[in-house]
C-alpha cells in the first residue's frame, strides 16, 4: 500500500487553508502572506502584536492601505512591485520607517514569490526581522570608537608633548652640570627620552591601533633617528631593507625600540670618530611566522673596546628585555669590518610522534 501522499491529505481548500495559516502563525517573526495585487490574505499573531493592530483592519485590505498608509514605503514599493518580480526572492533588504503607533523601527524584510502548477495567480510571503535594537546598539558602538580614538588622539599628543618637556628638561641639566661622568648620562638619558619619542610618532602616524606595516615603519622611524641623531655633521648612511609583513602595534614598538637602542650603539660603538663615513642597515625580513630583524654597521669592527661596550650597558639589557617580550633570541657577531645584531624569531614546530607513540 502506498504512503498516504502530501496532496491528499488534504482534501479540501479549507484543510489546505487551516495547515498555511497554522505554519503563519507559527514563526515568531511577523509574516504577511499577500496575493498578486499586494493584498493581504494572511498575517501572523506576531504581525498583529508587533505593529499593534488588529485582523479586522488587515485581512483582505491592500498592504499600502494598512493603518492609515503607514506600509506606504518607497523602499518597500522597490521591494514588491519591482525586486520580486523580476527575481522571486529577496533576502536581508533593510527598511527604516517611522510608524505612528510604534515609532521608529528598523525591519529586515525577506520576501518569495509562490507559483502554484495550475496557473493561478502568485501570492508573496513577506517576512518581517525587528533589528531596530541591533542597529541601536551599532551606532553606539560606532560612536564609542569615535569617542575612543578622539580620546586616544589626545592622548598620544599629550604624551608626545610631555616627551618633548622631559627631554629639553634632561638636556638643560645636562649643560648646567660640571661633572663630565653626569653630564654623559644626562645626555644618554637624553637621547633614549628622544627615541621613545621617535617611535611613539611612528606608531601614531602609522594608525598603531591596529596592525602595522613594518617597512614603512621601519623605514620612517629610522628617517626620524638620522635627522635627530646623525644630522648633517656626521657622513654616516642609514638604510632600511626590509619586506612585506605587518605586526602588532606592540610588536611593533619593540621592535622600534629595539632598532632605536642598536643604532644608538652603532653610531657610538662603530663610528667613534666623527668624521668617518660609515652605514647603518636595518634588515627585516619575514616568512609566515618566522621573522629575523638585524642591524648592521661596518665601523671599527671586532676591537677590544668595541666588544665591551656593545655587551654590556644599559642599552643591551634593553635589546634582550624586549627581544623576550618577542620571543625572540638576539645573537651579535663581531667582524673586522663591521658589526651585525640580529633579533630572531622562529616558531616551534610540535614533535614529530613516533609510530610506538602513536600505538600507546
Amino acid at each position: 500500500m502506498q504512503p498516504t501522499g502530501f496532496r491528499e491529505q488534504f482534501i479540501g481548500l479549507a484543510d489546505a487553508w487551516a495547515l498555511a495559516q497554522g505554519i503563519v502563525d507559527t514563526v515568531r517573526e511577523p509574516v504577511l502572506v499577500l496575493d498578486s495585487d499586494l493584498r493581504v490574505i494572511a498575517a501572523s499573531r506576531s504581525f498583529y502584536s508587533a505593529f499593534e493592530v488588529k485582523p479586522d483592519d488587515t485581512q483582505g485590505r491592500l498592504l499600502y492601505a494598512l493603518g492609515d498608509g503607514q506600509w506606504d514605503i518607497p523602499a518597500l514599493r522597490v521591494l514588491l512591485e519591482n525586486i520580486i518580480p523580476e527575481k522571486g526572492v529577496m533576502e536581508g533588504y533593510e527598511v527604516e520607517h517611522e510608524f505612528p503607533d510604534i515609532g521608529h523601527r528598523t525591519m529586515r524584510l525577506n520576501a518569495r514569490q509562490v507559483f502554484y502548477a495550475d496557473g493561478a495567480n502568485t501570492t508573496i510571503l513577506l517576512g518581517m526581522e525587528d533589528v531596530t535594537a541591533e542597529r541601536i546598539l551599532e551606532r553606539e558602538k560606532d560612536e564609542l570608537l569615535r569617542e575612543k580614538d578622539v580620546l586616544l588622539e589626545e592622548l598620544q599628543h599629550r604624551t608626545a608633548n610631555s616627551l618633548q618637556i622631559i627631554a629639553s628638561i634632561i638636556l638643560m641639566k645636562a649643560r648646567a652640570v660640571n661633572s663630565e661622568e653626569t653630564r654623559f648620562h644626562l645626555e644618554d638619558a637624553h637621547k633614549r627620552v628622544l627615541a621613545i619619542a621617535a617611535v611613539q610618532k611612528q606608531l601614531h602616524s602609522s594608525a598603531a591601533t591596529g596592525s602595522v606595516e613594518v617597512a614603512p615603519y621601519l623605514t620612517n622611524l629610522c628617517n626620524t633617528l638620522a635627522t635627530s641623531m646623525i644630522g648633517d655633521s656626521r657622513p654616516i648612511l642609514l638604510k632600511v631593507i626590509a619586506n612585506a609583513g605587518s605586526v602588532s602595534s606592540r610588536q611593533a614598538e619593540c621592535l622600534g625600540l629595539i632598532v632605536t637602542e642598536l643604532v644608538m650603539n652603532a653610531l657610538k660603538h662603530a663610528f667613534p670618530e666623527e668624521k668617518v663615513a660609515g652605514q647603518i642597515n636595518v634588515a627585516y625580513d619575514m616568512a609566515g611566522t618566522d621573522w629575523k630583524l638585524s642591524v648592521s654597521d661596518n665601523g671599527v669592527g671586532k676591537t677590544a673596546i668595541a666588544i665591551v661596550k656593545v655587551t654590556s650597558g644599559l642599552g643591551t639589557g634593553i635589546i634582550k628585555a624586549l627581544s623576550h617580550q618577542l620571543d625572540a633570541k638576539v645573537k651579535t657577531e663581531f667582524g673586522l669590518h663591521g658589526t651585525t645584531v640580529s633579533i630572531a624569531h622562529t616558531a616551534v614546530l610540535p614533535k614529530a610522534m613516533s609510530a610506538a607513540e602513536l600505538v600507546a
